[in-house]
This record gives C-alpha cells, sequence and structure tokens, in this order.
C-alpha cells in the first residue's frame, strides 16, 4: 500500500521496499519498534536509554524529521518536535509493517522526505477468535496482550489490550556532558489498546472505524535530585469508506486524527516547566485510482490541521493548515515498469511547494531488473524549531531536496540481490540544538547491498550500507562535517533454522564509528552485536519462544553519555488461532 498509495506486490514497485511480517515481530521480544526497524537495510537509530526513551530513526543517513509515520494511512508524529512518535508503539498490537525509501513527498508532502514507515494494526478474520502472549525478561521484564476477532456476515471485530512494565536501567552514565547523569533506575510502563470496527456492505463498499491509544510512563535522568519522569501518550481515530465506484474506478474517504500527548510530571532540571506539551494532527483525505491502458492513475487531496500547545503558552504560533493535492502513475509493460507522482501542497505558514517523483525500471531478463529514480522533497520546520521559547528561529524557512538512485536487483526463485546506489541533497538543512539556523546544504551519498536466499532449512538475509552523510559546515581543515550520529557502515545478517517444530536464529549487527557532534569532536565507538533467538511448538495453538539480545553484553552508545541494554533473556508463550 504505502509505496503507490493502492495496493501492490513488492516485486511491481520501483522504490525499495520492506515488509516485516507478525511472525518476524514475534522473534523481536524485547526489542523497540525503533530496533526493529534499524536492522533493516539503510535504516539507523540512535536513542537515550532504553524503552520509552526518546530515539530517532535514519534513513539512508537523513534526518528523523524525514521520515513520516503512518497507522494504517494515518499521520502519527509530534507536530512541536517535528519528528515520528515512535516511542511509545507497542509492537505487540501491530500487524505488519512497510519500508518505503527515498523522497515521498511527491505523495505524502512533507516529513517524508528520506521515506515512509507505515504501520498497520491487527484485523479480524471469519469466525470468532482468541490470540494472547506473556513474555517475561530481565530486568523485571513483563508483557501481556490479549485479543478478540470476529468475522461474520460482512461485520468484523477486532480488539487489543496490552500491558507492558520494565524497571529499566540507568538512561545516562557518567560521560554525560550537561549535568543530567543519575544512576538510579529509568523504567517504563505502558497500556495500550486499540480496536477496529468494520463492515462491507456489498462486494464493492466498505466502513471502517479504528482506534488506537497508547499511553507510558518513562522515567528519565535529567541530574540528579529528583526522579524524573513524563507521561506519554498516543491516540489515533479514523472513519473511513471506501469502494469500487465503477470497474476501473476505486474511492476512498477518510477522517483521520492523531494526537500526542509529552505530560513533564517530575523533573530535576530548573529548565524543564512541568505539564503537557500537546500535538493534534486533524486530516481528511479523498483518494482515487482508476485503472488505465497506459497503468493505474491515483489522485488524492487532503487537508491537515496541525495545533500545538504547551503549559505556558509559549509558542506565538500554535496552529497551521497543509491542503494537498496530488497526481501519481503507476504501470508496466513489455519489462518495463515505470512511477511517476506531482504534488502541491499549500502551507500556511510558507506558501506553495511543489514536489515530483519519477521512476523506470527495466527487466533485463527473467532475472535481472536495472531501475532508475529522481524525486524532490521538501520539509516544513517544527514548531519546536520555530518557536519553542529560548530555542526555536521564527525566521527558519522550509527545507528543500532532491534525490537520485540507480538500483540493480537479481531473483532466483527464493534468492534475491538487490544494490542501491543514491545521492541525496537537503538545500536549506535546518540545524539541530538552540537557535536553529538554513545552513546551505547537507547531503549524503550511499551504497546499500541486501540479499535474502533460502536454502533447505535455513533462511539467510543480510545487508552491508555504507553512507557519507555531510552538512556544508567545514572544519578548520576546510573539510565538511559529517551528520551526528550515523555511522558510515553498517552490517546486517540474519539466520534462521527450521525446525520440525520451531526454529533456531542469530542475528548480527556491526556500525563503524560515528559522532555524537556537529562539529565531529565526540565520537563514538564502533561496536558489534549478536542476539540469539528460538522457538518451538508445544501444540498447533500453543508456542513457546526465548531470545538473548546482546549475548557478550557488549557496551555501546548511540548518544554521548546515554547507556543502552546489556545483554537481555526473555521467554514468551504465545497463543495464535489456527
Amino acid at each position: 500500500m504505502t509505496a503507490l498509495r493502492v495496493p501492490a506486490t513488492v516485486s511491481d514497485t520501483v522504490a525499495e521496499v520492506t515488509v516485516i511480517s507478525r511472525e518476524d515481530l514475534d522473534k523481536d521480544s524485547g526489542l523497540t519498534l525503533t530496533e526493529v526497524l534499524a536492522r533493516e537495510p539503510g535504516m539507523q537509530f540512535s536513542s537515550y536509554g532504553g524503552p520509552g526513551q526518546s530515539s530517532s530513526l535514519f534513513i539512508r543517513g537523513l534526518e528523523a524529521r524525514h521520515t513520516l509515520l503512518l497507522l494504517d494511512g494515518v499521520p502519527v508524529s509530534s507536530a512541536s518536535l517535528g519528528t515520528p512518535s515512535l516511542d511509545n508503539l507497542p509492537l505487540s498490537l501491530i500487524d505488519h509493517i512497510e519500508i518505503v525509501r527515498g523522497p515521498m513527498s511527491s505523495l505524502y508532502g512533507t516529513e517524508a522526505a528520506g521515506g515512509v514507515v507505515q504501520v498497520f494494526t491487527r484485523r479480524a478474520r471469519e469466525g470468532l477468535a482468541y490470540s494472547g502472549e506473556v513474555t517475561a525478561g530481565s530486568r523485571g521484564y513483563q508483557q501481556e496482550r490479549v485479543g478478540l476477532g470476529y468475522g461474520h456476515a460482512g461485520l468484523d471485530v477486532a480488539l487489543d489490550i496490552q500491558h507492558m512494565g520494565d524497571r529499566g536501567f540507568s538512561a545516562t552514565n557518567s560521560s554525560e556532558l550537561f549535568g543530567d547523569y543519575d544512576p538510579d533506575r529509568d523504567g517504563f510502563k505502558q497500556n495500550a489498546i486499540s480496536g477496529r470496527v468494520g463492515y462491507q456492505f456489498d462486494h464493492d463498499w466498505r466502513v471502517e472505524a479504528l482506534s488506537l491509544a497508547s499511553s507510558g510512563q518513562v522515567h528519565y535522568d535529567d541530574g540528579p535530585g529528583a526522579d524524573a519522569r513524563a507521561q506519554l501518550v498516543d491516540r489515533v481515530q479514523s472513519v473511513k469508506l471506501a469502494g469500487q465506484a465503477t470497474s476501473i474506478w476505486h474511492t476512498a474517504l477518510t477522517a483521520s486524527k492523531s494526537t500526542d500527548l509529552y505530560d513533564t510530571q517530575a523533573s530535576a532540571s530548573p529548565y524543564t516547566a512541568l505539564g503537557t506539551i500537546s500535538s493534534v494532527q486533524q486530516q481528511f483525505s479523498w483518494e482515487n485510482s482508476i485503472v488505465t491502458t497506459i497503468g493505474t492513475v491515483v489522485g488524492v487531496l487532503d487537508s491537515t490541521t496541525q495545533k500545538v500547545d504547551m503549559p505556558d503558552g509559549g509558542f506565538d504560533v500554535s496552529r497551521r493548515r497543509i491542503n494537498g493535492a496530488a497526481l501519481a502513475l503507476d504501470g508496466k509493460a513489455q519489462g518495463f515498469a515505470w512511477q511517476a507522482s506531482v504534488r502541491r501542497d499549500h502551507d500556511s505558514q510558507f506558501g506553495n511547494q511543489t514536489t515530483g517523483a519519477a521512476a523506470l525500471a527495466y527487466d533485463i531478463t527473467p532475472e535481472w531488473r536495472v531501475g532508475a529514480s529522481y524525486g524532490t522533497s521538501f520539509n516544513a520546520p517544527s514548531f519546536d524549531q520555530l518557536y519553542y521559547p529560548d530555542f526555536g528561529n521564527p525566521n527558519l524557512q522550509p527545507e528543500r531536496g532532491h534525490s537520485t538512485e540507480l538500483n540493480t536487483t537479481w531473483t532466483s526463485g527464493v534468492s534475491l540481490l538487490r544494490a542501491s546506489l543514491y545521492s541525496s541533497r537537503i538545500r536549506g538543512f535546518i540545524t539541530s540544538g538552540t537557535d536553529p539556523v538554513n545552513i546551505p546544504l547537507a547531503k549524503v551519498d550511499g551504497l546499500t547491498l541486501a540479499g535474502a536466499t533460502q536454502w533447505r532449512a535455513l533462511t539467510l538475509k543480510g545487508s552491508i550500507d555504507h553512507i557519507d552523510p555531510r552538512s556544508s559546515t567545514q572544519d578548520a581543515q576546510g573539510d565538511s562535517q559529517m551528520l551526528p550520529r550515523r555511522a558510515k557502515n553498517a552490517y546486517k545478517a540474519d539466520a534462521n533454522w527450521a525446525l520440525d517444530a520451531g526454529s533456531v536464529g542469530a542475528a548480527f549487527t556491526a556500525y563503524s564509528r560515528r559522532y555524537d557532534d556537529a562539529a565531529n569532536t565526540l565520537p563514538l565507538g564502533a561496536y558489534a552485536l549478536v542476539d540469539l533467538y528460538a522457538d518451538r511448538k508445544l501444540t498447533r495453538e500453543w508456542t513457546l519462544g526465548a531470545r538473548v539480545n546482546n549475548v557478550t553484553n557488549k557496551f555501546y552508545e548511540t548518544a554521548f553519555g546515554y547507556n543502552q541494554p546489556g545483554r537481555e533473556v526473555f521467554v514468551t508463550l504465545r497463543f495464535t488461532p489456527v
């Protein structure tokens, strides 16, 4: 769905697309959503500690704010921060995930300069079905989920409830530079519920309502003397009517709302105000797809209103509206596959923005395909970057970017290899930290090699990434400086051996050194991690799983002065209806 805004097989898309299935997620006990995403090709992350702590996801070396997060088509982000709300979405409520790399602004607008991650929640199937799981692990970790699904005579209902608790570890260590170090435990507790009700009127039309609410309390470090903590709340609601208007025309109307709240309940810092920073986004969209002789034409009209608030009303401007219209074409014939899109947005703060993209692929042989693409993007500054007291700069302008890619793919049976050579340029790049400014340019050049194969009962997949992420800021020697917290080289591999009643597997990730700061004065060391996992069918419905993360108990940092988990052990008992 994500790459084209219409259903398509992965092999038909020119863009690099990854689908993470529920079966894959079942093997990832104890990992956060950000960590799961970062184990895929072209993805990296940084985190200020364990579960619930603030984290950032980098697609192909671009900024966290260049990733658009969708939940069943609804944007889920903090308009105040301008970044996706990844830290409070529970893995157990997710059915599958789609990742699309490359500029997607011409289909989705702002925040999609680097790519799109779309999370799909669980759905009901025909009949009555129960499901559930219980996980116990290191640091007093516990997680429970129960699910109910019912489908009959056009009606389907799905309900899932989850609780998670983790006593945690100290988010900071003594290397932290700003006096935030506090050696206490920084735990996380989370309660979440998702529900979906749908009705199929006939073969052509369907109405559906979706709701998800997740509330987590996270303890964090901002100095000694108080147990600093905050409540994280994310809510998503949507109503959708979709149907086949004619034999060639499919249409869908959607109204949605997403809410992101950060309520600081206690703080050791005299500079942190208690209370809630809220971000609310309301969106109305009308999507249409028409099958023609040259491919499927997709048309989109949408209107998004963003509203933010903070305890003392510190934002000089707290509301903006973005109206957009997009037109896209997707088709294939005689070995060629093509995709093109153009979008026009009107931002109430920054006026009109136009973006476009084009991609072409050709099947040289049944096994070999070559492709090329080009796309432009824009990204509006967040409310924090513009107006946060003593931090923002109201003179910021949107970032404008363009990206090119050359790729080749080889497929043979169950084996696949893909090489992607890409280059991105972001003009007017917004710097991080206090008083951000637009600098002339940031650029990322990269190469990703990814593959997967199966030999008998053994499934192998892996990737190698090499990127060169730099800003136009120069050091004393006149060299451009690396963008923070992104390693030049990343290596990832996963091996899974299927057994008669289960499987065993191992995952490997390794990153070269990187810098924590824009001035490139604080190095973060290279590291490598090994994880082991296994599962066994006890009966047709019951499965016992186990996972050991960071087997060698490696100490590493993805943000200077902030800890990451050591060795962890998790055991899961899962009931899945057949």
